[in-house]
């Protein structure tokens, strides 16, 4: 039986910006089911907040998610929402 796809975001908060390369490698390592990505950087409280559109199965997700949380200094949350 095939994994139904899952639509979602994932928010990215890095509060160190010395592990944003580590960040932009991971998502870059998973672009095949990022769909869109905007990042803004937030000078004043030196953070940078990161919001993917994502599209794939529940193994890609978690691929990417799990990666990201590894990170020092770097948190991400899941929305999903399953296609129909």
């Amino acid at each position: 039986m095939e994994e139904s796809k899952r639509l979602g975001i994932v928010g990215i908060v890095v509060s160190d910006l010395a592990s944003a390369d580590q960040v932009n490698e991971v998502i870059h390592e998973h672009n095949d089911i990022v769909v869109a990505r905007m990042g803004i950087p937030y000078k004043e409280r030196n953070v940078s907040v990161i919001s993917l559109l994502i599209d794939g199965d529940q193994d890609e997700i978690n691929a990417l998610t799990g990666e990201l949380g590894k990170i020092r200094d770097v948190s991400a949350k899941t929305m999903l929402n399953k296609l129909k």
